[in-house]
């Protein structure tokens, strides 16, 4: 059975996973304000999936008997002057996510909290993926560089990774 001090960590996490839904979304207006579509669509995408992540959360803790607290959210920045730095920030708020998934996991534990411990074993595995996914287009910028040629390489490549994240949530649902 899922402690109070358990309820009140998921509900610090459905704020955060709330958080960057918000992030991303600004991360793709910038993008497709600045002609980077492929990205956009990633971005646009990653908010989705933030959402998502939010609202089987959310789910889970109604499903427990427990109480939903959602706070409010400022408005996304839309400050950016790279791609590569949309991608920095993606990345490391991906590591916060992932930092905050990991302790709660660990109260979950302490609190002998099976069940949701179980439950968040599967935002463990997502986040590794998430991780390594912004890294690996950063990579990109170290192989390619940052001129025209290799921005167009990358938004492209991100478009792709978009659609084929798409496909699978297709197949998945």
């Amino acid at each position: 059975m899922a402690t109070n001090k358990v309820i009140s960590k998921l509900n610090t996490q459905v704020n955060m996973e709330q958080t960057a839904s918000q992030a991303y979304l600004g991360m793709a207006i910038w993008c497709e304000q600045n002609a980077l579509e492929g990205s956009a669509s990633f971005f646009y995408s990653q908010s989705d999936e933030e959402r998502t992540h939010m609202l089987k959360i959310i789910k889970y803790i109604n499903s427990i008997g427990g109480t939903v607290n959602i706070s409010h959210i400022d408005s996304p920045s839309k400050k950016y002057t790279s791609l590569k730095m949309t991608l920095e920030k993606g990345l490391d708020s991906e590591k916060k996510v992932t930092a905050s998934i990991n302790k709660l996991t660990d109260l979950a534990l302490s609190e002998k909290d099976f069940e949701s411990f179980n439950f968040l074993q599967w935002f463990i595995s997502e986040q590794a993926e998430e991780e390594q996914k912004f890294q690996s287009i950063l990579d990109k910028f170290e192989l390619l560089g940052n001129d025209g040629h290799a921005l167009y390489s990358i938004d492209k490549l991100m478009g792709r990774m978009s659609s084929a994240e798409e496909d699978v949530e297709e197949k998945i649902t």
